[in-house]
């Protein structure tokens, strides 16, 4: 299985999540230059299309770019506080099929301040026709970034 892991804005995967990520298959995690890249989800679309990517799972800013990504590959998603209403960077938004086929897992933070989570539940609400199927957690002491904790037991789940 091919999981493209998408950082959010200045990050990269770190060792303890790879780790986390890798019991369940290869794990391509490309450096993305969100801020001097507006281009960014063709950019990985034309870089992975012939990769057989199987499922996509992004934070922040890769939870924006998983979102579109996963309805372009047509695969499953697991994204982390997305950044679907709002970016703090310029990102052009391709067209992208209606939904993937299958589901987006999105996990909120309820204490995020970075990005709002009341302005992503807006967001997907306005896309209800879009026929996407949903699964989404909130937790109510998460903030922004994702404790390792937090994250293997999302990815655990995610994968079972």
């Amino acid at each position: 299985m091919n999981i493209l892991y998408l950082h959010g804005l200045n990050g990269s995967l770190k060792p303890k999540k790879r780790n986390i990520l890798e019991a369940y298959g290869t794990v391509i995690a490309p450096s993305i230059d969100y801020q001097n890249n507006s281009n960014a989800i063709s950019w990985l679309y034309d870089s992975y299309a012939d990769k057989s990517i199987d499922v996509v799972i992004g934070s922040s800013m890769g939870g924006f770019a998983g979102f579109h990504l996963s309805k372009l590959f047509q695969v499953p998603a697991l994204l982390f506080n997305p950044a679907l209403a709002k970016r703090s960077v310029p990102q052009h938004i391709i067209e992208t099929p209606q939904n993937n086929n299958t589901s987006i897992e999105i996990v909120l933070g309820a204490k995020d301040t970075v990005i709002n989570p009341k302005d992503t539940l807006s967001f997907l609400g306005n896309g209800f026709s879009q026929k996407q199927l949903y699964k989404l957690t909130i937790l109510p002491d998460l903030e922004h970034r994702i404790p390792v904790a937090v994250f293997e037991e999302m990815v655990n789940r995610f994968f079972l």
